[in-house]
């Protein structure tokens, strides 16, 4: 009971023989180079040393010529040791070098995304060790950092480092089944299964606990039914069990669904969902924990938090700059949430003036002028690129994932265009908001027309591709007794609750409800929680106190639909 994060940690790709290695590891703080190194401290894997969470003292800070060492130790038996044994993380901030039983096997560069080593060689029955060493450079890096900063303030928040997200063994026969792609269509009632393995497998789907397809393939195969489509509504999904012939068994499960952009019988582009217009109605989601930072403290506190967002009224979550633990979308997925998945951006030093204060005025620049953007350095470009794949390849079968968002407000934007065929070209079953915000690369290359609107009036410009209010809102007020500092950041500021609650109804029915017939697609308000100096969120940052009546903004949500109900 005390391993926090014990529950499988890939609900998506599931297998029994797993090991999860949370809980207290050794820990120290070394210079970079230092080859030796004793331990100091103890550590609760999976937080950040600088989470409260974590154990370690609070003001930890890990300078750039200085690394982080975990080390432990397990014990396996004959199941955990079949004919491949690997070991995965979920993220590791922002570069870790993993060794087994004094061996290395592997390194990895990025600290949001997940990865894998295969250990079958270095592991042995009974006790191991694994020692990990990490380094984090933050903006010093070019490396993805997200709104980490050593310069916290503002919108910007406390960086963290090393291990930050699960770490667990898994073992399976020597062949075994390495990836799935699941792809739905709505227009035919199909699911297809594309399966990375040598040889057979037989594949059950369920409807519940009852089994309605059996059918066995190799490499890909077809399943045909009258299938109930996924939707935030209705968010039916369906199990399904693969057995390779090598003995290697996998449990997953898929919702039917399409995302698209198409024209509403006015003529007006719109995003679809199965078929249909529909108004995505949503949150931005920084997914910062004021006792965890950037690890959620459990299961149950990640599932919580889309409950409320959906008895709330909401339909959608805008993922803000950050991957979360699989079992995040798992929750998304079976409450019926709509995710935007925003990529993690890095690069140099952002210049404020480039990234904001300029495109505010209406100043668009081309994002292939590297220096402009703080993307000079080429091994932080093709980084980011390697991270479009991870991210992709990671989430790619969640079924909630409705849109990809490369790059936010021109924070190491470059070459938005090309990489937006990227993504299309690993995954044309999702819509893509290319560059959320600002610094716009023109009609012919993107699909949306993204706004962050926050000090100007609401409008939708005239703009032949479908309109989004990507960002809006952002009202604060100040809750006692919750509060990171005594620093406060919002866009418009209340001091009474009252106030605060009729604002924000006004700011959504007078405001954003008469453009959803001009042609807005979908909204973002600003956003689930507080964090730290921003206290701008539907939540105070310790998610202790809901600053908005669940009730009175679900009200206001049913008003939105209704209008939104009306297109056709």
């Amino acid at each position: 009971g005390d391993v926090p994060h014990s529950e499988d940690p890939r609900p998506q790709f599931e297998r029994q023989g797993y090991l999860i290695l949370h809980g207290l590891w050794d820990f120290t703080k070394v210079k970079a180079n230092a080859k030796k190194y004793s331990f100091d401290k103890k550590i609760l894997v999976p937080f950040s040393p600088e989470s409260l969470n974590s154990g370690i003292k609070q003001g930890f800070t890990l300078y750039e010529d200085e690394k982080l060492v975990y080390k432990r130790t397990f014990s396996l038996d004959e199941s955990l040791l079949k004919g491949t044994t690997l070991l995965h993380f979920g993220a590791v901030d922002q570069e870790c070098t993993v060794y087994i039983n004094g061996e290395k096997v592997g390194f990895h560069r990025g600290g949001y995304t997940p990865f894998s080593f295969d250990v079958t060689k270095s592991v042995k029955l009974g006790e191991n060790e694994i020692i990990v060493e990490c380094i984090d450079l933050t903006e010093k890096s070019h490396g993805a950092r997200g709104k980490q900063s050593s310069k916290a303030g503002k919108i910007w928040y406390t960086k963290q480092s090393g291990i930050w997200q699960t770490v667990w063994l898994e073992s399976m026969p020597k062949n075994y089944i390495r990836d799935i792609t699941i792809t739905t269509d709505i227009n035919t009632n199909t699911v297809d299964i594309k399966a990375d393995y040598d040889g057979e497998i037989k594949v059950t789907v369920y409807d519940g606990i009852e089994p309605i397809i059996d059918k066995t393939f190799k490499e890909k195969v077809e399943l045909k039914y009258d299938y109930t489509w996924w939707s935030p509504e209705n968010p039916k999904l369906y199990n399904i069990v693969l057995v390779a012939d090598s003995g290697d068994r996998v449990k997953s499960y898929f919702g039917v669904r399409s995302f698209d952009i198409a024209f509403d019988k006015k003529g007006k582009r719109r995003l679809f969902l199965n078929g249909k217009p529909y108004f995505m109605n949503g949150v931005l989601d920084q997914g910062y924990w004021c006792d965890g930072l950037l690890t959620p403290p459990s299961d149950k506190a990640m599932s919580d938090e889309i409950s409320l967002i959906k008895d709330m009224g909401f339909n959608m979550i805008r993922k803000h700059i950050k991957l979360e633990p699989m079992r995040w979308y798992y929750h998304a997925d079976k409450a019926g949430l709509i995710v935007w998945q925003d990529f993690v951006n890095g690069g140099g030093e952002y210049k404020f003036n480039h990234i904001a204060t300029f495109p505010f005025l209406g100043f668009k620049h081309k994002d292939s002028d590297y220096k402009y953007f703080s993307r000079e350095n080429e091994d932080g470009r093709k980084e980011f690129i390697s991270s479009v794949h991870e991210t992709i390849k990671a989430l790619k079968n969640v079924t909630s994932i409705g849109v990809w968002v490369p790059f936010n407000e021109g924070w190491g934007q470059f070459d938005s265009v090309d990489v937006t065929e990227l993504i299309l070209s690993l995954d044309d079953t999702r819509i893509i908001d290319s560059v959320s915000g600002w610094h716009d690369q023109g009609k012919k290359k993107t699909t949306l027309k993204s706004m962050h609107t926050y000090y100007t009036p609401l409008k939708v410009p005239k703009d032949e591709r479908a309109v989004v209010l990507s960002e809006f809102g952002g009202y604060s007020i100040k809750t006692a007794d919750h509060v990171f500092s005594e620093k406060e950041f919002g866009y418009k500021v209340f001091k009474d609750s009252n106030e605060y609650a009729n604002a924000v109804k006004k700011l959504f029915i007078k405001k954003l409800k008469p453009l959803i017939k001009k042609g807005l697609s979908a909204s973002v308000y600003t956003q689930v929680s507080d964090v730290e100096e921003e206290i701008n969120g539907l939540v105070t940052y310790d998610r202790k106190v809901v600053k908005i009546p669940v009730e009175f903004m679900k009200e206001i949500n049913l008003e939105i639909f209704k209008e939104a109900n009306r297109i056709e």
